[in-house]
């Protein structure tokens, strides 16, 4: 009688295959793909840590005391204080908090839409498109520190471009267009918004760019014109690049410091001009150093940037996950 044929030897269950392939995986890899894998993730890792959460955390703690920022023994501490004064007895503080809001609406009602726009145009495959991108994009090209000084010459009062316009058809007559209370802070947006628009451009052109063509063929059948097939298709198809242009819009009017540093002549907020990052300045680094306080203007910014963001994509979310 012939004997029965050797048993099957068992084989790892599916779901372990994929972790024996990993491991397989992993011991391939040599010293040299170790020690780089390492150093690349290790690196921007402790640059994270130092320079990000440390710093973040650092100023959290800071807040509750009072220090001039010389010696560490003159760390006292003085608990919910600094926050108390701020919101009772620092003048600067709200008018502060009105210009990152109106900076908030402005960019996100004027330039961020007009970016959006230009994006749509540009996708339509015009003539000499790629000479107006470049000539929109330029100025994302410069810091906002040159975008600054860029327009302080222009807003000169003496030989700058506008009043030199506005003393042919006028003259005599002249604007002091960054001293003025009431004028100086749209003067600021006004720069800031020509750089923020190109880079608005270029974020929706690389969506837009990968949108399916087709999508607005049919919606040129149904009879859609261009002003719906934006808004009723290609609009809420690029919901990932829409969120993407909130957050920066957000981000961008929330932390503005470098174009409003420049254009209000340095340390010491100009009447009209204040905003939260610039009292954050001047209590760290004036005349009078109060690390204490200005960590806590840094921690209000932080909460109010978090809150913002925050809000918005747990909504967004849930949208999604509905």
């Amino acid at each position: 009688m012939p004997s029965a044929p050797p048993s099957a030897q068992p084989s790892d269950p599916p779901s372990a295959r994929p972790f024996a392939r990993s491991r397989s995986r992993a011991r391939r890899l040599g010293p040299g793909d170790r020690l780089f894998l390492t150093v690349a993730v290790g690196i921007p890792l402790v640059a994270l840590l130092f320079f990000v959460w440390l710093p973040a955390l650092a100023s959290m703690g800071l807040s509750f005391t009072s220090w001039d920022g010389i010696a560490l023994s003159d760390i006292h501490w003085t608990g919910l204080e600094n926050y108390r004064q701020i919101f009772t007895n620092y003048p600067p503080f709200w008018p502060a908090v009105r210009h990152n809001v109106t900076w908030l609406l402005f960019t996100a009602l004027l330039p961020t839409p007009f970016g959006i726009f230009l994006a749509y145009q540009l996708d339509r495959k015009l003539r000499f498109t790629r000479v107006y991108q470049t000539a929109i994009f330029l100025p994302m090209v410069l810091s906002l520190a040159v975008v600054g000084l860029i327009w302080e010459i222009i807003y000169n009062p003496d030989t700058g471009l506008l009043d030199g316009i506005l003393g042919a058809a006028a003259p005599g007559h002249h604007i002091d267009w960054l001293g003025d209370p009431d004028l100086n802070l749209w003067s600021v947006l006004v720069a800031s918004a020509w750089r923020h628009t190109g880079y608005i451009m270029i974020l929706y052109l690389a969506g837009l760019k990968g949108f399916d063509p087709a999508l607005k063929e049919a919606a040129a059948l149904d009879g859609a014109n261009g002003r719906q097939t934006f808004l009723k298709v290609v609009f809420p198809a690029l919901r990932p690049v829409n969120v993407i242009i909130l957050v920066v819009t957000v981000m961008e009017s929330l932390r503005a410091f470098d174009v409003v540093y420049v254009l209000g002549g340095g340390v010491g907020s100009k009447p009209g001009m204040e905003l939260l990052s610039l009292l954050i300045t001047d209590n760290i680094i004036g005349e009078s150093s109060h690390i204490g306080y200005g960590s806590a203007l840094a921690v209000v910014l932080l909460v109010v940037s978090l809150a913002a963001i925050g809000t918005f994509l747990v909504q967004n979310f849930r949208k999604e996950a509905q």
